[in-house]
């Protein structure tokens, strides 16, 4: 095999070009939009006949016009997929408070753990596919689909053991039996959806890794119109209740995996990186296990660290209050998070492509105009906040006890929407690079060694209530924060190239056997 050099633009060639394992690096096999925009950001960072403003420039309008296609779909995405939970939870809860009480632990209790953590390792797909369809080795692309799909899928099983015995599980958390056994009953509707999870992930991260969004968008979008139609009369006509609902919930997320592969298999698009079922998807298994454990890793301990907060916070004295309030700022951080989670997914996609594609320049601008875009952002929103901070309470609810402490939690929240603007877009680059386990540390010791204990010293130890606990974790956030910063800010993007070479060398499933050869 022959050896690799730079080829004085930044790009990554073979020095041996009979090497024949190098030639999808060299021949791109399927015209792409994005691929021939990619190259013209690289040439516009490269061409020194430029003055640096007007290079600079060229390249600003070139990426701008790549990010805002991945982010708008991707947060409609994300957004309509967690309003459509949320539908589901709101229906169930026109039930009677038992019911609500059931579906809100169910969803933001056990769902929560098992989104996150089929997510996580459907990210996985993220760095291989986005990588190697950067390197124009699009063969690989379904192999890891195949290979992803098979861990989640055995991943499933463990999960739904939980979830046959939540009951008891949440019972030893401290919940009363009634509510217990109303959560189990609309838990256990949700087992078809641990599969569901399993499948949509890695097509999600698949199509994501191409350029691929707005037709996730569109299924998604018509899907939640379906679902809250066919929920309501499930529920309410056909007498289904908290099962019967759940359910549904499970239907609806089958209905989005179905249609988005049956995109796969119809679209001209997807007609390069998805040519059949292949043997190859049982190999280097463990190999890819261990990348989707870290990315697993790392993004479930971010999912769950705010969720920690309202439980720490529900240990107070008189914390009725506290938790309305803060309850409150959770759900409009959540709504802005949203939006970073786009521009989270466009981060990576567009960080392993420029990886892929030998492309260092370009990945080190996507990194910088991603950040600044979503922190720009995130700052409008925060100042949003402050200035209404004494109305965006009524949104919830017409208490003006409830308004006083919203808007004495507020500063804290336009902080929470700024770094929230920031962080999860440095995991998106992390994601893109195969950064995975570093962060996975970084958020171990940033959030649950450093963030909880502190918030939990000053909310309960020095009596700064919900603000101490909020403190102590916006806290380990900074730093999580700070150190990712420091971390990309110092990465020499031309060894990244190289790691991405190395790593689609490693893997490199190209010569994989159809199952129907």
């Amino acid at each position: 095999m022959g050896s690799n050099h730079n080829n004085g633009t930044g790009a990554i060639v073979s020095a041996d070009e009979t090497d024949q394992s190098y030639e999808p690096l060299l021949l791109p096999k399927q015209p792409s939009g994005v691929a021939a925009v990619s190259s013209r950001l690289e040439e516009a960072l490269s061409d020194t006949t430029l003055p640096w403003c007007r290079r600079i420039t060229k390249a600003t309008w070139i990426e701008l016009n790549i990010l805002f296609k991945l982010a708008a779909p991707a947060v409609i995405v994300y957004l309509l997929n967690n309003v459509t939970s949320m539908s589901t939870q709101i229906l169930c809860g026109h039930l009677g408070n038992l019911q609500l009480a059931a579906a809100s632990l169910g969803n933001n209790g056990i769902q929560v753990f098992a989104y996150g953590l089929m997510l996580g390792m459907g990210s996985a797909v993220e760095t291989l596919c986005g990588q190697a369809y950067g390197a124009h080795k699009y063969d690989m692309l379904g192999v890891y689909l195949q290979r992803s799909t098979i861990l989640l899928m055995v991943t499933g099983i463990p999960l739904t053991v939980i979830y046959a015995f939540c009951k008891p599980i949440l019972i030893l958390l401290g919940e009363s039996t009634e509510i217990a056994s109303a959560a189990a009953l609309f838990v256990y509707g949700l087992i078809p959806q641990i599969f569901a999870y399993a499948a949509n992930f890695p097509i999600q991260k698949f199509l994501q890794s191409q350029s691929i969004v707005a037709p996730s968008a569109y299924i998604s979008g018509a899907t939640f119109v379906v679902h809250v139609l066919l929920s309501w009369v499930v529920i309410f006509k056909l007498g289904g209740g908290l099962l019967g609902g759940a359910l549904m919930l499970s239907f609806s997320w089958w209905v989005i995996v179905v249609a988005q592969f049956i995109y796969i298999l119809v679209s001209d698009r997807c007609k390069h990186t998805w040519t059949g079922l292949s043997l190859k998807a049982f190999s280097n298994l463990w190999e890819f296990f261990k990348l989707s454990i870290a990315s697993a890793v790392m993004l479930a301990l971010e999912t769950w660290y705010y969720q920690i907060i309202i439980l720490i916070a529900g240990l107070l004295e008189n914390a009725e209050i506290a938790l309305d309030s803060l309850s409150v700022c959770m759900t409009i951080s959540g709504w802005v998070y949203m939006i970073s989670v786009g521009f989270n997914a466009a981060a990576s996609v567009r960080v392993s492509n420029e990886l892929g594609a030998g492309h260092p320049k370009s990945a080190a601008f996507a990194v910088v105009i991603v950040n600044l875009c979503s922190f720009l952002i995130a700052v409008l929103f925060a100042i949003a906040v402050l200035v209404f901070r004494h109305d965006i309470s009524y949104i919830f609810t017409s208490g003006t006890t409830v308004s006083d402490a919203v808007a004495e939690l507020s500063p804290l929240l336009a902080l929470a929407i700024i770094l929230n603007g920031v962080q999860p877009v440095l995991s998106g680059v992390a994601v893109g690079c195969g950064w995975q386990a570093f962060v996975a540390y970084v958020n171990v010791g940033c959030y649950y060694l450093i963030g909880i204990p502190l918030g939990v010293v000053l909310g309960f130890k020095l009596d700064f209530g919900v603000k101490g606990i909020w403190s102590g974790m916006i806290g380990g956030t900074v730093l999580q924060t700070i150190i990712l910063l420091w971390f990309t800010f110092r990465t020499d993007w031309n060894k990244e190239v190289d790691k991405a070479q190395n790593r689609l060398a490693t893997w490199d499933d190209t010569k994989a056997q159809p199952l129907n050869d």
